[in-house]
């Protein structure tokens, strides 16, 4: 089994949202290039994508690593030692399988993830393993050293068991000290990224909110909502080194066929480019604060697509036309966006946002 492949997948055919009873009024006109689209208020009965338990075992024990900068090299390397006393995924035989993983931030997609070997059945996992990262000492210093230890799920995906961050602005790179090996405690995770379980890598995307499409007319026209989908970077790969992807978007709280467009498949890299604009128009200045843009990436195979991560880009308050929905969840990075676009009109707001778990949402037939 490649260890590279991770198991958090979805189907798109997993996913159920029922028909909320009352239609507002509002929004009915909201239509993708693609033609009108009535819309329907959404709520209720979300289910995840899938099901897990991040979250459910209990942070403790240790890890021993050490970290040096060699100048020779320009590579920063991470010598992972050791882990003991760890937490047990498989609590009847008491143990897990773990590997440890390491990121640079806060720009987790452009270094990459490096990861140890995974060692079997154990809480006290030896790995002496080196990981490096090729990167210049100045920028080295403006990164902080994510290790996180995990384990290693066939079937299911993979359980978080702790993490430890070095801030490497502060570290002292010339104290002999600090290249001996040390022991550190694991932390759980820090909030907001409680529910991210792995790196699913991010969107370079733009969004433009253009008020009057067509300027100088004397009937008031609905403005238009531009969606700039640009590439993604560091996708995780689900089967092997396969990789055939592509963007999805929805302006819930419509749902409708009509309101879904999406980019062509780019095939066989983590990093596809799409240059993908999509045009939604019907917008009037307070659907801006009711609607919400959902770009989910998927990898196409064989009669299937498999969810990676998305986006929700809107105010995030939770309500969409004074009903209660769990899709208005934006996270801080994804309202900035939307408000930015808000507050210039006619002018392209560009940004790399991190692809997150998303509980997708879909009328039911």
């Amino acid at each position: 089994m490649n260890d590279d492949r991770e198991t958090d997948t979805a189907s798109e055919s997993s996913y159920q949202l029922s028909r909320h009873k009352k239609s507002p009024s509002s929004l009915t006109n909201l239509s993708s290039s693609s033609g009108m689209t009535s819309l329907s208020s959404v709520s209720g009965s979300v289910m995840s994508v899938y099901s897990g338990d991040f979250g459910n075992l209990e942070i403790k024990g240790n890890i021993q690593f050490a970290i040096e900068y060699v100048e020779l090299l320009k590579e920063l390397h991470v010598f992972v030692a050791q882990c003991k006393d760890l937490a047990a995924a498989d609590v009847k035989k008491q143990r897990s399988d773990p590997y440890v993983k390491a990121y640079l931030l806060p720009d987790r997609g452009k270094m990459g993830k490096k990861k140890t070997l995974v060692v079997k059945k154990t809480l006290n996992p030896v790995y002496n393993e080196i990981l490096r990262y090729k990167i210049e000492k100045q920028i080295l210093k403006t990164q902080k050293l994510n290790l996180s230890v995990w384990h290693r799920d066939t079937f299911k995906r993979n359980s978080f068991l702790g993490e430890v961050e070095l801030d490497l602005e502060t570290w002292d790179w010339d104290n002999k000290q600090n290249k001996q090996l040390r022991w550190y405690p694991l932390k759980r995770k820090t909030a907001p990224v409680a529910l991210e379980v792995e790196n699913r890598g991010e969107m370079k995307l733009a969004l433009q909110y253009v008020p009057e499409p067509v300027p100088g007319k004397k009937l008031p026209t609905t403005g238009e909502v531009h969606i700039w989908v640009k590439e993604c970077l560091d996708l995780p790969l689900l089967r092997g080194s396969h990789l055939n992807s592509f963007v999805k978007c929805t302006i819930l709280p419509d749902t409708s066929r009509k309101s879904r467009q999406k980019t062509r498949a780019v095939g066989k890299t983590t990093n596809p480019v799409f240059n993908h604009t999509m045009v939604y128009d019907g917008f009037r200045p307070e659907d801006l604060t009711e609607a919400c843009v959902e770009l989910t990436v998927w990898d196409h195979y064989k009669l299937t697509n498999q969810f990676l991560g998305g986006l929700r880009i809107g105010f995030g308050t939770g309500k969409s036309y004074g009903t209660e929905v769990d899709w208005m969840d934006s996270t801080s990075e994804e309202v900035a966006l939307w408000e930015k676009m808000v507050n210039s009109p006619n002018t392209w707001i560009e940004a790399t946002l991190p692809l997150r778990m998303l509980l997708i949402a879909k009328i039911s037939k």
